[in-house]
């Protein structure tokens, strides 16, 4: 059974950065296929980041694209998602996802099956 635990949330200031943490139990990163959501308060999820790195992709949605960073750690089996500049509409709360198909490239939460707890997030002066 694969396990998501998210941590690195946490209360900051416009123009901070934040790395967040996903350590994944069950299964090798390179089996799986990783993406970040978040969801803020009254607001629908939202995909932030994806990486399939048996073929090598990943994105950030436009959303955050040039302050979104996601890599790995193999020796730890964390995976990482990185936001500079933060913004108070960066508030949300931060889920990491997987999925068994490792090569998916989805945006869609619904195309991923196993979901941490998440980690909050909030950005404000």
């Amino acid at each position: 059974q694969v396990q998501l635990v998210e941590s690195g949330g946490g209360p900051v200031q416009p123009g901070d950065s934040l790395r967040l943490s996903c350590v994944v139990s069950g299964r090798t990163l390179t089996a799986l296929a990783i993406a970040w959501f978040r969801q803020a308060p009254g607001k629908g999820r939202e995909f932030v980041a994806r990486a399939s790195w048996t073929i090598g992709i990943t994105l950030c949605a436009a959303s955050v694209r040039g302050r979104c960073s996601i890599s790995r750690d193999d020796a730890k089996n964390t995976v990482y998602l990185q936001m500079n500049a933060l913004t108070p509409e960066d508030t949300a709360t931060y889920y990491c996802a997987a999925s068994d198909e490792s090569n998916t490239i989805s945006t869609y939460d619904t195309a991923y099956n196993y979901w941490g707890p998440g980690t909050q997030v909030s950005v404000s002066s």
